[in-house]
């Protein structure tokens, strides 16, 4: 969704996509968005956990941005920022863990910004007619317009399922795609819609409800619990979309699952051994949908469908169109 308040423009868009890669834009110089969202890995970073400005680790793995414009909420486990705009302050003034490392109020970053007659002038052209367009809610406003654009629509999958063509996945992908859906597996009632994510808005969609899944890792991780207080949110988080999974391990919110065949393994044994999984999957009403991760048979051939339809969902194109690089890397 595009907010009445940041209506998107070229402008605006190459504005953000020059700060998304600034490195200026971290307290100390060192870091940039991208240092967490690479492109070549649709834009997570290849870690089990992320890694901030000063080098503290992060319990969560970076999330990927591909078609994070329609999203209904961000972040792995929060129901109330439910915007890019609102989202860009937890990696700017975050301070357990520090990502950016930034200070409510701090001038610094301005200053860098404000003092380079380049940095000015594209300020300026993105929004035209304010007296001090170099600001911070302008440096959100042009980086969300810039993720907006971060489309990914071109997989083989997308080529099978809206372009009619036969051929663009292979006949172990196809057998995957019907196992996915299947009502043994069920991995689609958490990854649905076009993203195969969780809930998705867009305009003129209707209004969705926001769910979050227990995925039965049951780690120190409490998930959105941790905001809402309420038992039945512990250990669930948010279904991302697996649009260009195959690039973004490791898995899950921890990383703590090195590879797809991993993954599938995790949910086919019902999850992690422990008494509290038992518990969680009997009493599914208090403990949120575990139950889902009650397990399922699968055959080492079925696997390797799965992997090939999942496998399927790489867009190439997205991975390397230069509209989404680096503009300071010629």
């Amino acid at each position: 969704m595009v907010p009445t308040d940041n209506p998107i423009s070229e402008e605006k868009v190459q504005l953000g996509r020059r700060l998304f890669y600034d490195t200026r834009l971290s307290a100390n110089g060192s870091y940039s968005c991208a240092s967490c969202h690479q492109q070549a890995r649709a834009f997570t970073d290849g870690r089990a956990q992320a890694v901030g400005s000063t080098g503290q680790t992060h319990t969560r793995s970076s999330l990927s941005l591909t078609n994070v414009a329609y999203n209904a909420t961000y972040g792995w486990a929060d129901d109330k920022r439910q915007s890019l705009e609102s989202q860009m302050e937890v990696p700017m003034y975050n301070e357990h863990p520090i990502e950016l490392g930034l200070k409510a109020g701090d001038l610094t970053v301005l200053t860098r910004l404000s003092t380079q007659p380049d940095d000015v002038a594209r300020f300026r052209a993105a929004f035209p007619g304010e007296p001090t367009p170099v600001s911070m809610p302008n440096i959100v406003k042009a980086i969300a317009s810039f993720e907006r654009v971060l489309l990914s629509g071109n997989s083989p999958l997308d080529r099978y399922l809206y372009k009619d063509d036969r051929s663009a996945i292979s006949p172990a992908a196809r057998r995957g795609l019907d196992l996915f859906f299947s009502s043994r597996m069920r991995c689609g009632q958490c990854h649905s819609t076009f993203n195969l994510s969780g809930a998705v808005t867009f305009e003129g969609g209707p209004r969705v409800p926001l769910i979050f899944h227990n995925t039965g890792l049951f780690t120190a991780d409490l998930g959105l619990f941790e905001q809402t207080r309420n038992v039945r949110d512990l250990g669930r988080f948010r279904a991302p979309t697996l649009r260009n999974i195959a690039v973004t391990a490791p898995y899950m919110h921890d990383g703590s699952i090195p590879t797809l065949a991993k993954v599938i393994e995790h949910y086919s044994t019902g999850g992690r051994v422990g008494p509290f999984r038992e518990i969680a999957v009997q009493d599914s009403s208090k403990y949120g949908n575990v139950a889902l991760t009650g397990g399922f048979s699968i055959t080492p051939q079925e696997t390797d469908d799965l992997i090939a339809f999942l496998q399927s969902l790489t867009d190439e194109e997205f991975l390397a169109n230069p509209a989404f690089g680096d503009p300071h890397i010629k």
